[in-house]
């Protein structure tokens, strides 16, 4: 099933620069969606070279290229080194991850991932999983609800959401992003309204996929399994994730016990990454204004020593 609708790639041609792609390489593209990206590395890669795309979403599975050079995980991209062992893959040659949720999972309204539709508070990425946001949402202490609004969605406001809330569950059951939204909408200021929904729902989100221990556990492998010489494209939506990924490139050591969660946020000593982006690239108003779900992206780039 081809899926050109699914997603559109972000930032499409810096993220292929950025891997420096070798035709007999070996490469990872760890948030495979509709295959955007996938496609391109593809593209650039002769007999001899192979690409893994990774998605732990059935969607994606269904819509998976079919080629002799690439391979179909499905998988979180947490568990790359135990997939990379198990296709004796010794090395790789660049690893590519895009962080941001598809378009097509805030479209699809039966998800739950956007305040636009009236849905299951559900948010999964693996439906198999058993956590979903209806879970939090009526089962989270009010310290944890405000905890993880803070942490995940910057909120200057969590206490107050996290207290509505908990308030509100005692009167009735929340089952809805309908539901939920109505009841967070009045403690956000009418200007910020908008950015501050998505910023509950993004909190929630990370939560439900532990997006953010996952994210660190996939750094600390690709540390691992990157040649010399090899790549990591990262693309962040959220400065928590940016931070994260700025502070690997920076300070990041082969040594897997300094490359947990809190140090990549706080910082550690030293690092075998090389800044290649020198920075964050973030997107031209071209690509801004032909897909707005660009406008708050940003790419980093690393070659490891």
């Amino acid at each position: 099933m081809d899926c050109p609708n699914y997603h559109i790639p972000v930032m499409l041609n810096e993220c292929i620069r950025g891997l420096n792609i070798k035709p007999d390489g070996i490469y990872l593209d760890l948030t495979y969606g509709g295959g955007g990206h996938s496609k391109e590395i593809l593209n650039r890669l002769k007999v001899g070279g192979h690409l893994y795309g990774f998605d732990q979403d059935n969607d994606a599975k269904e819509g998976a290229i079919k080629d002799e050079r690439f391979t179909f995980v499905h998988s979180n991209f947490r568990f790359i080194g135990n997939w990379m062992q198990y296709y004796k893959v010794d090395g790789v040659d660049g690893i590519l991850a895009d962080l941001g949720v598809s378009s097509h999972h805030l479209d699809d309204g039966e998800r739950g991932f956007s305040f636009r539709y009236d849905a299951p508070l559900d948010m999964r990425m693996n439906r198999k999983s058993s956590l979903n946001a209806y879970n939090i949402i009526m089962e989270y202490t009010e310290e944890q609800l405000a905890d993880i609004l803070y942490l995940y969605g910057e909120l200057k406001q969590s206490r107050r959401i996290a207290a509505e809330i908990v308030r509100q569950r005692k009167k009735r059951e929340i089952k809805t992003t309908g539901q939920l939204s109505g009841l967070v909408a009045p403690l956000l200021g009418r200007e910020r309204e908008k950015k501050d929904l998505a910023r509950v729902f993004q909190a929630l989100r990370i939560e439900v996929n532990g997006e953010m221990k996952a994210l660190g556990e996939m750094l600390e492998t690709a540390a691992a399994i990157l040649n010399s010489g090899g790549r990591l494209v990262i693309m962040t939506y959220h400065s928590l994730e940016d931070r994260i990924v700025k502070n690997f490139i920076k300070e990041a050591r082969q040594d897997k016990d300094n490359n947990n969660v809190e140090s990549l946020i706080f910082g550690t000593p030293a690092s075998i990454f090389k800044d290649i982006s020198k920075g964050a690239i973030i997107p031209s108003e071209e690509e801004t204004n032909f897909n707005p779900r660009s406008r708050s992206a940003k790419l980093r780039i690393a070659e490891k020593l």
